[in-house]
């Protein structure tokens, strides 16, 4: 499967990956913690663990401050 995966502010990726992918998944390759980012698909945020069924994927990193 291709997917096309959009950081919010930085780069776009395209990735192939495997039909059974998760969307945790398309974040390995990218360097990304699934605890860094909110993963989304037409805007709703998606769980990581949930297999990829879009060809298009925006990552935002989350911001933690004090």
């Amino acid at each position: 499967m291709h997917v096309t995966v959009e950081v919010a502010g930085e780069d776009t990726h395209e990735l192939d990956v495997p039909e059974d992918a998760t969307y945790a998944d398309l974040l390995a390759p990218l360097e990304l913690s699934p605890h860094a980012v909110s993963v989304m698909v037409e805007d709703r945020t998606v769980p990581t663990n949930q297999p990829v069924e879009s060809d298009h994927v925006r990552v935002v990193r989350l911001i933690k401050g004090g």
